[in-house]
């Protein structure tokens, strides 16, 4: 797909071409906000704030240095510091909101620990985040356990939400007894008999709250599971029996929460202002009814703007940090204020906003599958075929003025010769050399398509057609999951050579011997567009890239597709000076590793290929030493890496 943004590209010369025009074309600058850009070297750099400042480390060099530690690619590269300023800058926006409106109480952020699981990641956020008493949400006894382990007692809140049985509501009271300020939220009202019961036995008395199912409907990725649409909160109806309920056993004072989950990756500004506004009616209701409240959890839905285009599409954001916590600031005052309701603590789980900038994938590419045309006769025989002859001479007379025209013969004169191979009357070679004169036809129609006034939309996706593959070394399905599944986007490009100019159309396509396992849909700050523009790639050089942006829900969601595992993982930290250390270090799966996952016992595995190898022995296939090396190859392939070694 071609646009004016592309093309704008293709005019710069390729000796004109600079690191800032790299910056453009990927977008830096828009998605990466302040934490991407690059050098004049050419190279993609991760920049961080410390007390002094700004400093920056070129992702290529923690790349060299990951090598030079037995770490290759593929790997997750995660940023520590990058982590951090997200923790603060959202504490800090809140702040600064409640501040400037005079808001009334403070405010407490809350991560949902399945937007990403990794240990190393949840004591991150519990540790720096401590100064900001943000929590954590769980959403099952395992998570409840993680961040049980994690919070110290005196810091941030643990919102419990999703399904919850006498064990899960056990492990909340106690931590409730500790003083813990664990909440239970109630889905559905099957739960609060169960949680009744639990505190009868216990003598514990829990810190309620309850999920309301709001009729606003957001835009975005998402939007089907908003509104009357959500699979998860309380009808009004139900809303009323648990406050009744709660009454009867006389713990209506236990009730303290009102929680709405607005919607996920909301893209519109509107439309969290719209629910807000409606969730502060349920809460200005339960008030009336008796209960005491004092916290307001919204839920989720901050976004992230993968495209970098600040649109409300579904991929991108049309507002910014600050806007958004000055909307919902704003919004609670104007909802409760004609009504004399305190201002209650401000709660918001935002999980994607806050991971996602701090982890990218990391691999090299392996190959490239051009679609340019072979080396081509100056003449054919006398004898050619004359479908063949007037083939060659379309490529001869192709010009600007004739685009269609050629366009149109050549998919002609090459179908017919398929046709005369498939009754067995051209040969194979003839077949080959039509079908590569066709595609230096189409390759110099794409060529010349800018010069030309005006051309028809199927000459306008003739680029699409004749984009290259190229081969990394990744598994989509293990490490981009979403991208398969969803049709999610990231931003994707080069981490280096950035001051060359890239002149390949190309998709990307993984390891995996499975057709879905590519990438064809591409964020731009123009818009998804079907090609990524690559470099060449030079003789014995890596050419490496980075998918951005990352950080929530890919790893964990990720499968074993081909028994491809998890990839090595790295965390750095940079440092005041612009160097870096390495902080954690992560092998990925091993084949053995893979193979116990699906329950292969490998010892058995290896007595098997001896038996095989020593029957091979007895009938003289091999020799002793031979079975030697072979069963040496086993062994040591179990403990290799499951991606492609070098």
């Amino acid at each position: 797909m071609t646009g004016i943004f592309s093309a704008d590209f293709e005019a710069v010369d390729e000796s004109e071409w600079r690191s800032s025009h790299g910056a453009e074309l990927y977008g830096v600058n828009e998605w990466g906000l302040e934490y991407f850009s690059v050098n004049p070297q050419g190279e993609l750099l991760a920049c961080v704030e410390n007390g002094s400042g700004k400093v920056s480390a070129p992702i290529i060099e923690i790349v060299e240095g990951m090598k030079q530690r037995g770490l290759e690619m593929p790997a997750i590269l995660r940023i520590e510091n990058l982590l951090d300023h997200r923790i603060k800058k959202l504490n800090e926006a809140f702040a600064s909101a409640i501040n400037k409106l005079a808001y009334q109480n403070h405010y407490r952020g809350v991560f949902p620990i399945k937007v990403n699981q990794q240990c190393h990641v949840i004591e991150e956020i519990a540790q720096y985040g401590r100064h900001y008493h943000h929590g954590l949400e769980a959403g099952s006894k395992a998570e409840l356990i993680i961040a049980l382990s994690q919070l110290p007692s005196d810091d941030g809140l643990i919102i419990c939400n999703g399904y919850k049985d006498a064990a899960f509501i056990d492990l909340g009271l106690y931590a409730r007894q500790m003083g813990i300020s664990c909440f239970f939220v109630l889905e559905t009202p099957t739960e609060l008999p169960i949680i009744l019961e639990r505190t009868h036995q216990l003598g514990i008395e829990p810190l309620l709250g309850v999920r309301l199912k709001p009729a606003s409907m957001v835009e975005g990725h998402w939007n089907e599971n908003s509104g009357d649409r959500s699979i998860f909160g309380l009808s009004t109806n139900a809303l009323l029996e648990v406050v009744d309920q709660l009454k009867a056993a006389d713990m209506l004072h236990c009730l303290q929460m009102l929680h709405c989950h607005l919607g996920s990756q909301i893209p519109n500004i509107r439309n969290i202002r719209s629910g807000v506004s409606e969730a502060c009616q349920f809460y200005a209701g339960l008030i009336a009814e008796g209960a005491p409240l004092g916290y307001f959890d919204l839920g989720g839905g901050l976004a992230v703007d993968y495209e970098g285009n600040q649109t409300n599409s579904a991929h991108s954001m049309n507002y910014q940090l600050d806007e958004y916590c000055v909307n919902i600031v704003e919004t609670i005052q104007e909802g409760l204020d004609p009504l004399g309701i305190a201002h209650p603590v401000i709660i918001t789980e935002s999980g994607r906003a806050l991971v996602a900038y701090s982890s990218m994938l990391l691999f090299n590419v392996l190959n490239v599958r051009e679609h340019k045309p072979g080396s081509l006769p100056a003449e054919l025989p006398e004898d050619s075929h004359d479908l063949l002859i007037n083939l060659l001479s379309v490529l001869k007379t192709l010009n600007e003025n004739n685009l269609q025209e050629c366009y149109n013969d050549s998919l002609y004169y090459r179908d017919e010769i398929r046709e005369l191979f498939h009754r067995g009357q051209a040969t194979l070679r003839e077949r080959a050399l039509a079908e590569n004169i066709t595609l230096a036809v189409l390759d110099k129609i794409a060529e010349l398509l800018p010069q030309a006034k005006r051309f028809s939309p199927e000459l306008e996706n003739l680029p699409e057609l004749l984009t290259d593959i190229y081969y990394g070394n990744f598994s989509l399905f293990q490490s981009l999951p979403d991208i398969w599944a969803l049709d999610q986007v990231f931003p994707i490009m080069p981490i280096h050579r950035l001051n060359e100019k890239p002149t390949r159309d190309a998709v990307i396509a993984d390891i995996t011997c499975d057709c879905d396992g590519k990438i064809d849909r591409f964020s731009r700050p123009d818009g998804i567009q079907r090609t990524l523009k690559l470099h060449p790639l030079l003789e014995n050089q890596e050419y490496y890239l980075g998918v951005f942006l990352i950080g929530a829900y890919q790893e964990t969601l990720g499968d074993l597709h081909n028994l491809f595992g998890d990839t090595n993982v790295v965390s750095v930290h940079i440092n005041a000076d612009g160097g870096f250390d390495f902080v954690k270090e992560f092998h990925g799966d091993s084949i053995a590793d893979v193979l116990s996952y699906v329950e292969y016992d490998t010892k058995y595995m290896q007595e098997r290929f001896r038996r095989t190898a020593e029957k091979a022995v007895r009938e003289g296939k091999i020799s002793v030493e031979m079975r030697q090396k072979m069963l040496l190859a086993f062994r040591e392939n179990l403990q290799g890496s499951t991606y492609f070694e070098k």
